[in-house]
């Protein structure tokens, strides 16, 4: 088996342990599990496949798993792999027990929206973005209040 296959399952296994511990989505932790599995059964080096356009051949790659092959092959690594191993700023774990937000929900703004701070995410629950994400499930007044709150409260 080649190096880059190794290591791609390697690091897919570790993605589906990382998203199962979070509770996310089963579908998606079982899809990089089986993309795992399909790195290890075939013979060729994945890079070869996907040098002829071939990645998604593969049973078990689709089309997002097959760029993340492609960004590992033309950089070494997987972004969104180290946002899952990059643990949140304490602060920021600790929203979560603000009203309508979750763990996984805090690690998405976070990581994917880029909001770093009560500030931000004032401003994010005002202009009632919040709403649209699938995993808020307070109301904004009441969030809003809870932000207000914290902020008074880290500034004495």
């Amino acid at each position: 088996m080649s190096k880059n296959n190794r290591q791609l399952t390697t690091i897919f296994r570790s993605m589906a342990d990382l998203l199962a511990s979070r509770r996310a989505n089963p579908y998606r932790v079982r899809a990089y599990r089986r993309a795992a599995d399909a790195l290890l059964a075939i013979e060729q080096d994945v890079a070869i496949v996907a040098e002829r356009h071939g990645l998604e051949e593969i049973e078990g790659i689709g089309a997002d798993l097959a760029k993340k092959i492609e960004e590992f092959l033309a950089t070494g690594a997987i972004r969104a792999y180290d946002e899952l191993k990059t643990p949140l700023p304490a602060e920021v774990q600790d929203w979560a027990t603000l009203p309508g937000l979750s763990d996984s929900l805090v690690t998405y703004l976070y990581f994917r929206l880029g909001i770093r701070t009560l500030a931000d995410l004032d401003q994010l629950v005002r202009s009632h973005l919040i709403r649209t994400l699938p995993n808020f499930s307070g109301s904004e007044e009441q969030l809003l209040h809870a932000v207000h709150q914290r902020r008074q409260n880290s500034n004495p």
